[in-house]
């Protein structure tokens, strides 16, 4: 005679929901760090409490209260996903089975040659590593940070206090800003730099880029003030532009070798007070992975190189 059994399965996606609701206090601020409706989310943890057969969290006022049984739930929840983290990081990090998977977020702001140049000591690794990139915006990536989507951001500024994940931020090193023209306007304005500037056809990064915001700070500092013709969300086609003698940009000066080899513009002078800074976001503040921690670790000279 065969012998049937019934076993219960703690369904985990509902446990992930309960687990950010406990961690971030509020359904409303889980709403944000998940990108899901709130009803969605209530829902899921009330299918967890009925399985349970117990309350997790009582209302008090406009705060959720855990429960007895909900406080104990929380500690076993941070088991789980510690766990969870554990086994991923080990899977992606056996050479003998896979390549060492490197899953980053990048973003949208963060200069590609840089991410490159960042990126190169992981792939200098004695084991064989594989790279995946994915570009979004900051909030966007931090929460694929907060499930686990992504081993760690690049980033060029932190993120908020409106982004409600704890992330920890690894500094990874910083530059100053050089202007570029075509080389007729570079020799044009070069001179008296950077009083030169004022009045100057000027092209810039779309509104919210960091480089934007230090620009326009440092406008207003200095006392110049360019006759700004164009905005662009895409470096590459203000580098067309740039080359077709319309206007000065600003880059990063680690860049100034590739921008007169690559496009033959010239330097019409440099900023070094007006510094952007580059970073690491990880949910850990301990670095697990080798991938990371070589991209952490790295000596990076050439970045304050001008």
């Amino acid at each position: 005679m065969v012998h049937s059994c019934t076993v219960e399965w703690l369904n985990y996606h509902h446990l992930f929901y309960f687990w950010t609701v406990a961690r971030e206090g509020s359904i409303a601020r889980a709403s944000a760090t998940l990108q899901l409706a709130q009803p969605t989310i209530s829902a899921q943890i009330a299918a967890l409490e009925r399985a349970l057969g117990e309350k997790l969290f009582i209302r008090t006022g406009r705060r959720l209260t855990l429960t007895s049984t909900g406080q104990m739930s929380l500690r076993y929840a941070d088991q789980i996903f510690t766990f969870g983290r554990d086994l991923l990081t080990t899977i992606r990090t056996q050479p003998s089975v896979r390549p060492l998977t490197l899953v980053v977020g990048i973003t949208e702001t963060m200069p590609k040659l840089i991410v490159y140049r960042l990126l190169q000591p992981a792939l200098r690794l004695r084991v064989p590593v594989r790279i995946v990139c994915r570009e979004n915006r900051l909030d966007r990536l931090v929460a694929d940070l907060a499930v686990q989507d992504l081993d760690v951001i690049l980033s060029d500024a932190q993120a908020g206090r409106a982004v409600k994940v704890r992330a920890f931020h690894h500094f990874l090193g910083e530059c100053g800003a050089s202007f570029f023209a075509a080389p007729r306007m570079a020799a044009a304005y070069s001179r008296r730099f950077p009083r030169s500037l004022d009045g100057a056809s000027f092209l810039l990064p779309h509104d919210g880029a960091p480089l934007r915001g230090a620009l326009e700070r440092w406008f207003a500092d200095s006392g110049v003030r360019p006759r700004i013709v164009g905005e662009f969300d895409d470096p590459a086609l203000l580098t067309v532009f740039a080359q077709a003698g319309v206007g000065v940009f600003a880059a990063p000066s680690v860049f100034e070798a590739h921008v007169r080899r690559q496009y033959g513009l010239r330097v019409v002078g440099r900023v070094e007070e007006m510094r952007e800074r580059f970073y690491a976001i990880t949910l850990d503040r301990k670095l697990t992975h080798p991938a990371v921690v070589a991209v952490c670790e790295a000596d990076r000279d050439w970045l304050s190189a001008d």
